[in-house]
């Protein structure tokens, strides 16, 4: 393969990678640990 081709891969499966790992802690069990700050300081 050519280098080019390795590269786009990689940038790509690291994207990919990053996104689902975000949208796992986001959505995930553990997402009822995290805290709002925004609607802890509403009035």
């Amino acid at each position: 393969m050519e280098t080019s081709t390795i590269l786009i891969i990689f940038v790509s499966s690291l994207l990919i990678g990053i996104t689902a790992y975000s949208t796992y802690t986001a959505f995930g069990p553990g997402s009822k640990l995290l805290r709002d700050p925004f609607e802890e300081h509403e009035d």
